[in-house]
């Protein structure tokens, strides 16, 4: 008997989603919980799993197609694994024979042998003999098969003229024409609306980080034995922006139509990369996290970024996010805002530059911080204290213990 198998049920912002990739074909035999379906959405990809042990009868929403929450999108027949076997073994076949179609661009060592094996016994020892590679060789037997006068032929020939070297670049040019993934379409179109309908504007300024590295080498042994965490430099930046958000309360804030939402929580959202692209996993009440749960929290998440496992959950809400274009190499730029949120923390480079110290030149490990905002809301005063207070509580980590 069939049984339906429905989309996931989407929550309430995300309105629809687009069949990614189907992992089995109708007729192949499927286990409880393996996943078949990939439905991607605008924030993350959702998997579909077999509801139990059987064969996935019939596809009704292809790859492209958009589905609704909860919408059938194939039959699934439990139990019946009949007509399974045919069906791996079609592919299988198909599979030698686009390897095959492939020899012209290069033989791989398998596919060779194959086709070897496939000649009559006398053409396969001239083969062997002759050291002739048999996609070489034009077939004028039946059905394109090759024979040893083929071979002979084939090794009767002049070798072909050495190229000369070409004093331009040959060949063909290339254009490859892929659509857009929703993950990659929908951040296209936050990054677009946070240009035209904020007021964005960025302000920067530099931190020297020689205080942390130094806490950071002396303290990182000990931090990682005690917590089971390594202490790196993004907890540093993520309590600091927790408290210079307690003192300017609007770069926490949102705008909500003609309204101003201040909110009295600090859940900010560290941008991470993945392969599908740019998406924000948010760490909830900052300001009641060690530093150790920050660095555990995004390890987590970059984790499920990289296996695909983020849920919509791990990326809603967020008052105040943190990049670090950094990691990438990047020494300067200006963030763009996460919409609605009101400003956004750009991290950069660590680069050794020469500072005046006391009146004397020090080569010191410098990072440029950048705060993009909206005007709107918070005016540059606002964005140029919150920036200082950042840069000051870094340069003395003793401040953020001490709550100075």
């Amino acid at each position: 008997m069939a049984t339906e198998i429905k989309a996931p049920v989407f929550p309430e912002s995300v309105a629809d989603g687009t069949i990614a990739t189907w992992h089995k074909q109708p007729g192949e035999a499927v286990s409880r919980d393996e996943v078949i379906c990939d439905i991607e959405t605008d924030k993350v990809v959702l998997e579909v799993v077999a509801p139990a042990d059987g064969t996935l009868a019939s596809i009704i929403k292809v790859e492209g197609d958009t589905v609704l929450s909860a919408e059938v999108i194939a039959q699934f027949e439990e139990g019946a694994v009949s007509g399974a076997a045919q069906t791996q073994a079609v592919q299988s076949e198909e599979k030698v024979e686009q390897a095959a179609a492939n020899t012209e661009a290069g033989n791989s060592p398998i596919v060779e042998r194959q086709q070897v094996q496939d000649q009559a016994p006398a053409v396969r020892k001239a083969l062997t003999e002759s050291g002739v590679a048999a996609a070489d060789v034009a077939g004028t037997g039946r059905g394109g098969r090759i024979t040893k006068e083929d071979v002979a032929n084939h090794q009767a020939k002049p070798a072909a003229p050495a190229a000369q070297p070409l004093s331009v670049a040959v060949g063909e040019r290339i254009e490859k024409r892929v659509p857009m993934t929703r993950l990659r379409k929908r951040v296209a179109e936050r990054l677009l609306a946070a240009t035209q309908e904020t007021a964005m504007l960025t302000t920067f300024n530099e931190v020297n980080m020689k205080p942390i590295m130094e806490m950071r080498a002396q303290y990182k042994d000990a931090f990682e034995k005690r917590h089971g965490a390594r202490l790196g430099f993004m907890s540093f930046f993520v309590k600091a922006a927790t408290e210079a958000l307690k003192r300017y309360p609007a770069v926490n804030a949102s705008i909500d139509g003609d309204d101003i939402v201040y909110h009295g929580y600090y859940d900010i959202g560290v941008a991470v990369s993945s392969e599908r692209g740019l998406v924000v996993p948010v760490l909830r009440d900052t300001d009641r996290m060690n530093y150790a749960e920050v660095e555990n929290g995004i390890r987590a998440y970059a984790g499920k970024a990289r296996d695909g496992k983020l849920g919509i959950e791990d990326m809603t809400g967020g008052t105040f996010t943190i990049t670090n274009g950094g990691t990438f190499g990047s020494l300067l730029s200006t963030p763009i805002l996460n919409t609605p949120q009101t400003a956004i923390l750009g991290m950069h480079k660590i680069q050794e530059r020469p500072m005046a110290v006391n009146g004397q030149v020090e080569i010191l490990p410098m990072m440029y911080l950048a705060l993009s905002y909206d005007h709107r809301l918070i005016d540059g005063k606002e964005a140029v204290g919150f920036l200082v207070t950042i840069k000051e509580l870094l340069e003395e980590p003793a401040r953020l213990i001490l709550d100075l």
